[in-house]
């Protein structure tokens, strides 16, 4: 048989190419079966990535109560399905044997940290969080203005002004909170009075 080198070099690719196809959808086959067996009977959860102010979505896996997979989600608006090496990372966050799952309360003039039980330290926080707004609560607050006289000339006065603020709290929203819980949590700082209220996103 006389084959030149052209023809040879055409039939030994050809033949690379068509393996290479056919290698190429069995593997991705592969890939998607595995996929689909991980993440079977999963419970999904839609939520929004804690780490920047981007607020990308995030598909949440979870079986027997643990998370086994996360993904971005491909129907949000921001990111569309991507995600960066620390989203894409996310669920080392929640499977991770540092990870504290009790809260940890240092006293004053104390070295040490120490566990403590969840209702103990929201006790705490309201406690102290009460004593500090009914120190700093102000009613009336005195401004100087100018003041139009008859004559028509202007005089400077302190005048009191009613403003019903606390003074001694603020609060910085977190940019991983969605529309909603954002709307409430600034409905709960003014109920307390607060008038220094920021977003880490604006921030």
């Amino acid at each position: 048989m006389d084959v030149s080198r052209r023809d040879f070099l055409k039939f030994t690719g050809g033949t690379l190419a068509l393996s290479s196809v056919a290698g190429g959808v069995k593997s991705a086959d592969a890939d998607a079966k595995a996929t689909e067996l991980r993440i079977k009977n999963a419970k999904v959860t839609t939520t929004v990535c804690p780490y920047c102010s981007v607020g990308c979505g995030i598909l949440v896996y979870t079986k027997d109560g643990k998370v086994i997979n996360v993904e971005g989600d491909a129907e949000h608006p921001i990111n569309e399905g991507a995600l960066c090496p620390k989203g894409a990372s996310l669920f080392q966050m929640a499977n991770n044997p540092a990870r504290l799952t009790k809260p940890k309360y240092r006293a004053a003039g104390a070295s040490e940290w120490k566990e403590v039980e969840w209702d103990w330290a929201f006790d705490q926080i309201a406690r102290k969080v009460k004593d500090s707004r009914d120190r700093s609560f102000k009613t009336v607050s005195k401004s100087k203005i100018k003041e139009k006289q008859p004559d028509g000339s202007e005089t400077e006065i302190l005048k009191e002004f009613t403003v019903n603020r606390c003074d001694g709290i603020a609060h910085i929203g977190s940019a991983a909170m969605d529309n909603e819980e954002c709307y409430l949590t600034q409905k709960l700082m003014r109920s307390w009075g607060l008038t220094w209220i920021e977003h880490q996103a604006r921030i």
